[in-house]
């Protein structure tokens, strides 16, 4: 299940990347594909926050107790929530440029760069303080029972599985192609 969430941020780790590509063209003035845009805030809420985060809040949760610990503050929850925020708006925003509404082009520069410094501030926090954690205090049997507490939320990951899932087809042809 860890191996799983590490798998999930190298792939999140892919996706802004482009997206960091794509506030840096647009803040040079040059034309992106806001489609493509579209698609990786879409992918990051349907998967990554409907899936991805449930599961670590899942997993981190069930630490907790089997540790009798308390945390002053629920940092993970907190920056999952602030994450979905953020790509609420950030899809908002979107939205409206799709729909040729005018929208400053600092405005979505900015959304989007805030967007992406918050997904890499959070997972650099997972990777370096909470997954280690996890992998030393956690056993065998304990993945066991997190695997069953979080069956309903464990999807097939739709942009980089093996399935024939053809929800993201540009913005995995794009990605193969960046690639090369």
């Amino acid at each position: 299940m860890l191996q799983r969430l590490m798998n999930d941020h190298k792939h999140i780790a892919i996706l802004l990347k482009l997206l960091k590509g794509k506030y840096l063209k647009l803040a040079e003035g040059e034309h992106v594909n806001f489609n493509l845009v579209r698609d990786v805030v879409e992918y990051m809420q349907g998967y990554a926050e409907h899936s991805h985060h449930p599961l670590e809040d899942i997993i981190y949760d069930y630490f907790l107790i089997k540790e009798s610990r308390t945390e002053p503050t629920r940092r993970l929850e907190e920056e999952h929530q602030k994450l979905i925020e953020a790509s609420s708006a950030l899809m908002a925003t979107l939205n409206l440029i799709l729909n040729d509404v005018v929208v400053a082009k600092e405005k979505l520069v900015a959304e989007l760069k805030g967007y992406v410094d918050l997904q890499e501030k959070h997972m650099l926090y997972e990777e370096r303080e909470i997954f280690p954690l996890l992998a030393k205090s956690l056993k065998d049997e304990d993945w066991q029972k997190i695997q069953s507490m979080c069956e309903l939320k464990l999807i097939e990951d739709p942009l980089f599985s093996s399935d024939d899932n053809q929800l993201f087809d540009e913005l995995r042809s794009y990605i193969q192609t960046a690639d090369r």
